[in-house]
């Protein structure tokens, strides 16, 4: 090798040296390990920037969503409401202890020690994150709570970070036992249950304060992997898994001394019940709901507070008597309609309700044939006539006011009126001459018999006896809405508007014997931040003792020897009215037993419901009177919420029977013969000249009584109406069918 070749060799060699001596100078111990807590430090100070920077957010929108939930009396759950999520929020302490330590055991044992994260679980889902493997997991359950409750589900770094700053920060603001219920009560676990009290509806139908430590541990299961584990849809291998699952939290309970060995042994898994839809507003539930949405607006709770949910509404309804009275109406009206191929059955509507007199409770409601077809309640709806309902009013009135007959007598159940039909009211400035049903003429008829028949000449006469402005000042002390009510002898037929909640409330006052009965269907409403309590109603008395009674025991009479002879039954005690409108646009039979007052009536709407129509051949029976299908729908109903009937009977007292006239003298006696469709009614013969009132048990020999005794009507649904039971209007003129205003 020359020199020149040596030079450079020894060149090239210096050269490798001078380069690896200048990399060990760069990359020297000292030099590393400066660097790597140079990064740490700038990490540090990153996440301390970060710390400050993220702030703890505001809930997200659906963290706070609840529903609100609708029971029925029993506590059984009628509905649920809400804009798309089925939870309730419920305290900790709501919750058993050991069903709280089974949601720990599953999920994070070391959370009520931990700070809050998990710092390797929180690495590894960001690893898994940005290698896109999918679901992040190993986050502790502040983290997941802090996920629920302020962020979202995205699986994205910057969201995963934020958890980890916002989980610290909760951890030293919130308390274990506020963490952990923000955690049960946001959490999904399936079948459209958002938080532990929906779950615990969902799955095994109880309420979370109710569950065992073996559901509780399939709740704490499920949240892994809701879809996958749910018992009644899943695998053979979600089965296996979820009952790993389970088992695994068991064991960690023990674990953690929260369940004993022995306890553990005796737990056998706990099989959800199958899925049930959430109930809607479909058939009667819209009209309950809307009935004590009503009422909650009366009561402070307005729409804005019910939208933000979380509500509990119990409602008086008693979920056995509501199906009792969707029964008979489906049995009485419902299946002999052809609703799709007769015009006039697609016209009817049937409404009820029915009340505690007692306490005024609406213990059953009936608003139409379903809410999402109809949305116009047939129980609440007051623009319909109540017409011969009102007659008992008119009556209670005058007892009330000691009204007077033209002649002088004293009104009561044996005053005699004249009976004529088309007959001239006297001493009223309104001329009035009402046309009794099918024009029929009775001559001298006592109130009773009178009340029995629904004789519109004599109601129109004693309204004028007590006169309109007193009868109505009554009628609205009984709960009839003041709602196109005149003063006027026409208001006798019941020509103002009432709904049958109107009309439940007045015959219930009755049935109480006068004190007056509200009806009210709202029975509590809480929510964790509030409770409203309803507002009792006044028990102030509407009309005397002696009145009330004695308009009941003219309603019995009715039963049992009149128009509403379909409820005369030896199961029970039962006084009532019937009534028709005018040209049968409403047909009404409104009654009582000693505990249950129930208004039943149809309605003929047409239109769309802009226009009243006529019932006349309703399922082809010709006129649908009062003592048709309301009266059946209302004996059927009546029987079934008394379980079979009741040995109550009325307590009346100091019946008011008026001035009974003297025995008549033949030349005195009408002769009238009824009509081929009427049940023959005997009449009354009394003379011209009233005796005085005879005292219940008189010491020297009563008068004969003007009302010789009566049959009770047969009771076959299959009956024409009763004689008398229609209501003719003012001015109007009989029908095709024979009837004035049917």
């Amino acid at each position: 090798m020359g020199r020149a070749d040596a030079r450079r060799a020894q060149a090239q060699e210096s050269r490798r040296a001078a380069k690896s001596g200048g990399i060990r100078r760069l990359f020297t111990w000292k030099k590393l390990l400066g660097t790597f807590f140079g990064i740490v430090l700038l990490g540090m100070g990153a996440f301390g920037a970060l710390y400050l920077y993220v702030d703890v957010p505001a809930a997200n929108a659906m963290a706070e969503r609840q529903s609100n939930v609708y029971k029925y009396s029993d506590g059984t759950v009628l509905a649920r409401t809400g804009k798309g999520v089925n939870r309730q929020i419920v305290d900790l302490d709501e919750v058993p202890k050991k069903v709280q330590h089974a949601f720990v055991a599953a999920e994070n044992k070391t959370f009520y020690k931990d700070q809050g994260v998990d710092l390797k679980g929180t690495t590894r889902g960001v690893l898994n994150t940005l290698s896109g493997k999918g679901k992040q997991g190993g986050s502790t359950i502040t983290q997941q709570y802090v996920k629920n409750y302020y962020l979202t589900q995205d699986p994205t770094v910057s969201r995963k970070l934020k958890e980890l700053v916002i989980s610290l920060k909760i951890d030293q603001q919130m308390s274990k036992d506020q963490i952990l219920a923000g955690y049960i009560n946001t959490a999904y676990y399936g079948r459209g249950a958002s938080g532990i009290q929906a779950a615990a509806q969902a799955y095994y139908g109880v309420d979370a304060k109710d569950l065992n430590v073996s559901q509780g541990a399939y709740l704490a299961s499920v949240l892994q992997a809701p879809s996958q584990y749910d018992w009644n849809s899943a695998t053979d291998t979600g089965k296996k898994l979820v009952k790993e699952r389970w088992a695994y939290t068991l064991r960690n309970m023990v674990e953690m001394d929260w369940l004993t060995e022995s306890e553990k042994a005796k737990l056998t898994f706990a099989k959800p019940q199958k899925p049930k839809p959430a109930a809607g507003m479909e058939g009667q539930t819209g009209y309950l709901v809307e009935a004590a949405n009503k009422e909650l607006e009366k009561q402070g709770v307005t729409e804005q507070d019910r939208d933000a949910g979380g509500w509990t509404f119990t409602l008086t309804v008693d979920k056995k008597r509501q199906q009792a009275l969707e029964k008979a109406v489906d049995d009485q009206l419902e299946s002999k309609l052809d609703r799709e191929g007769n015009k006039v059955d697609a016209t009817v509507q049937a409404g009820a309700t029915s009340v505690d007199p007692k306490t005024g409770k609406v213990v059953a409601l009936y608003g139409g044939e379903d809410y999402i077809k109809h949305y116009i309640s047939n129980a609440t709806r007051q623009d319909y006539q109540p017409a011969s309902t009102f007659k008992p009013l008119v009556l209670a009135s005058a007892l009330e006011n000691e009204s007077e007959t033209q002649d002088g007598s004293l009104i009561g159940l044996n005053t005699v009126y004249d009976g004529t039909s088309k007959r001239p009211v006297v001493g009223s400035d309104t001329p009035f001459a009402p046309q009794n049903q099918d024009d029929r003429s009775y001559g001298p008829i006592s109130v009773q018999k009178a009340m029995n028949s629904s004789v519109n000449s004599v109601f129109a006469q004693m309204i004028v006896d007590v006169t309109p402005a007193k009868a109505k000042e009554t009628a609205l002390a009984l709960g009839v809405p003041d709602k196109n009510f005149p003063e006027r002898p026409a208001v006798t037929l019941g020509t103002m508007n009432a709904s049958t909640w109107d009309m439940a409330g007045v015959y219930a006052t009755l049935d109480n014997h006068g004190q007056k009965v509200t009806p009210h269907i709202l029975q509590s409403a809480e929510h964790r931040d509030r409770t409203v309590n309803p507002e009792k109603p006044k028990r102030e008395q509407a009309i005397s003792r002696a009145s009330a009674d004695t308009v009941t025991k003219a309603l019995t009479g009715v039963v049992d020897a009149g128009s509403g002879g379909a409820a005369n039954s030896p199961a029970y005690d039962a006084a009532a009215k019937t009534g028709t409108s005018e040209n049968n646009k409403s047909a009404w039979f409104a009654g009582y037993t000693p505990e249950l007052t129930t208004v039943v009536a149809l309605f003929g709407e047409g239109d769309g419901g802009r226009k009243q129509v006529s019932l006349t051949g309703t399922a082809n029976s010709g006129r649908a009177s009062g003592s048709g299908f309301p009266a059946r729908i209302w004996a059927d109903y009546t029987l079934g919420a008394l379980d079979g009937g009741s040995g109550k009977t009325f307590d009346l007292q100091d019946v008011e029977r008026g001035e009974v006239p003297a025995p008549p003298t033949p030349s005195d006696t009408p002769s009238e013969e009824p009509t081929e469709s009427e049940e023959p009614t005997p009449s009354d013969t009394p003379s011209q000249t009233p005796s005085e009132t005879p005292s219940e048990t008189p010491t020297t020999p009563a008068p004969p009584t003007i009302s010789p005794p009566a049959t009770t009507p047969p009771t076959s649904p299959e009956l024409p109406p009763q004689p008398g039971e229609d209501d003719g209007q003012p001015g109007e003129r009989p029908g095709g069918n024979g009837l004035l205003g049917q």
